[in-house]
């Protein structure tokens, strides 16, 4: 297989040699980087925001808020640390209590913010829902997650909870940050009157920090749980695998509805002392590009959807625009196609740097480094203190294979910090990610001989044709290299001869008609790329496809779709076109 190279080295890395760190790696040296508390307990907002300010860099600002109109609204860690502090002696004066959960429903706001960090030192669990969210996801959520408080906006509570409100036993407080109405609290008058001091709740490496429910293929979403041990892999992983440096200006674009926008959206910049960007818009090229340009951003984590959109705006979306502070670039959220690691090195000087995780391991945990060269394509190697396999499971057996490139199930070795320590009120289907003393994600992958691991799919995902193994992300990435193509969904249906079949969903890109010339063009680009076996059978054109918030194309979505099957758990849906 001749996989293309494309050498960036960024000048003083944090970490210059991959394989000397992870030789001397011990995760236990990471803790002690933080401060911790007395009597080794340890909190997470501490970590983000106190000890900086006890450390002098209290005026340094933590968070930037850019609203819709453009107005610019500076928090430093000074302010951030008074404004949190506030937020916990509120939750406290309402009777809230260690390990009771507070659900944030709002959008990209500095309240939001605020609230998850005051609501992590008072020593609550902190839950982040998308405001996108219909009725029903908030209430499956609030019930499993049994919401002791929720913090969201009028509107928001008009439009989605007051309908389900008593359906939630547990909920005894609705804060407001915009006014009162029905049976919600105004939340500002409550941070006025509250004082800037709080001792922060002595809470241990092993209690509850942090919830966040992920969709699954049935109709219920899983609630996974972190600790706040946790906060060790999101200040490692943010110095190692995004190259995080105090006084970084960085851009973290998903939502805290997400995982990805809690872990390394909100904690891992503040734990490494940088400055977060939040752009409270919704995505524009031209806003984007400005806000790359104007805010100087140093280090860049958005996903390869947003990378497929800017890419499908064509260069000259960029207009005159510069970025000379930019050093680092990353995605994250699905597979980065190799042709948008490709793009982003031909348009930025410097590759998209694809890493893996999950909602489950709470981290990254393999990546492309910034002193590394990148494959594009490969998701890159395991982080140091990680030991990550390709396994084979045969009942209560699992087998690592080291055969180069053999397909497989990607396995981690538990123990890692950030590693998810159950499913809410699920025991049992906790207990059968672990196996053997492996951690199986359910994704598959393969690994070349120079130790880069490359993504094939969800082992659901998997297409078996005529004695083939398919992995869909091999066939969308063929497809989209053509010109044409702005985005790509690919599963298998079953076929009486073959077993399955290859089918392709395809949006194109502006100027391009679908047409039937268009698709056998495509066709014959997929055959000559992939080979007859491999390549799909039948393509269709949608103007779009089922995606996630996170930027997941909802590979199942489409085959039950197709095949007139249950939908299941569909809440994370954010575009579609049936």
């Amino acid at each position: 297989m001749t996989v293309q190279r494309i050498s960036k080295v960024v000048q003083h890395a944090n970490m210059p040699d991959y394989d000397a760190t992870r030789g001397s790696f011990d995760w236990a040296d990471a803790q002690a980087m933080l401060d911790g508390l007395p009597d080794g307990h340890l909190n997470i907002a501490h970590e983000a925001i106190d000890r900086h300010v006890a450390a002098g860099h209290g005026d340094q600002i933590a968070l930037r808020w850019i609203a819709k109109s453009g107005d610019r609204t500076d928090f430093t860690y000074a302010e951030l640390a008074r404004q949190t502090n506030r937020f916990a002696n509120v939750l406290r004066a309402r009777g809230l209590q260690k390990g009771d959960t507070v659900f944030g429903l709002l959008g990209r706001v500095p309240e939001l913010y605020i609230a998850a960090l005051g609501t992590l030192k008072a020593g609550c669990v902190f839950c982040p829902l998308f405001s996108a969210f219909g009725p029903e996801p908030i209430q499956a959520r609030m019930q499993i997650g049994q919401a002791r408080a929720l913090i969201t906006s009028t509107r928001l509570y008009k439009r989605k909870v007051a309908s389900i409100r008593n359906t939630v036993d547990t909920l005894n407080e609705v804060f407001t940050i915009d006014g009162s109405v029905l049976d919600t609290t105004d939340l500002a008058p409550l941070m006025d009157a509250a004082t800037d001091d709080f001792d922060i709740v002595q809470t241990g490496r092993e209690d509850p920090a942090l919830l966040h429910f992920t969709s699954g293929t049935t109709g219920k979403p899983k609630g996974v749980v972190h600790v706040h041990q946790a906060v060790v892999a999101h200040d490692t992983t943010g110095r190692i695998a995004l190259d995080l440096r105090p006084g970084d200006i960085y851009w973290c674009t998903a939502d805290p509805g997400w995982v990805t926008g809690t872990s390394y959206g909100i904690i891992a910049p503040l734990t490494n002392r940088a400055t977060m960007i939040v752009d409270e818009a919704e995505f524009d090229v031209s806003r984007w590009y400005d806000i790359l340009s104007s805010e100087s951003v140093n280090v860049w984590y958005t996903a390869p959807t947003a990378i497929r959109m800017l890419m499908k705006a064509g260069a000259d979306a960029i207009g005159v625009r510069a970025f000379p502070d930019l050093r680092f670039m990353a995605s994250v959220g699905e597979p980065l196609n190799p042709e948008a690691v490709v793009w982003g090195n031909d348009t930025f000087g410097m590759p998209f740097h694809d890493n893996w995780w999950q909602t489950e391991t709470g981290g990254i945990m393999i990546a492309n480094y910034a002193a590394m060269d990148v494959k594009p394509g490969s998701m890159g190697k395991p982080l140091p203190g990680i030991e990550a396999g390709i396994v084979e499971v045969d009942g209560d057996v699992v087998t690592e294979v080291t055969t180069p490139m053999a397909m497989g199930e990607l396995a981690l070795r538990p123990g890692w910090p950030s590693m998810m320590r159950g499913y809410l009120h699920e025991e049992a289907r906790y207990k059968k990610c672990f196996k053997d003393g492996w951690y199986l994600s359910g994704d598959l992958a393969m690994r070349d001989a120079d130790g880069y691991f490359w993504f094939v799919g969800r082992a659901d995902d998997l297409i078996k044709s005529s004695g083939h193994l398919i992995g869909p992300f091999e066939v969308e990435s063929a497809l989209m290299e053509h010109e044409a193509v702005a985005e790509v969904g690919v599963i298998g249906l079953p076929d009486d001869t073959a077993g399955q079949i290859v089918k392709a969903y395809v949006a194109l890109k502006p100027g391009h008609d679908a047409t039937e010339d268009l698709r056998l063009d495509l066709m014959g680009h997929a055959r000559k790329r992939l080979g007859p076996a491999v390549a799909p059978k039948e393509i269709a054109f949608r103007q779009n496809l089922p995606k996630t918030r996170s930027g997941k194309i909802m590979r199942r979505l489409l085959k039950a779709r197709e095949m007139g099957l249950p939908e299941g758990d569909i809440s994370t849906l954010e575009s579609d076109e049936k």
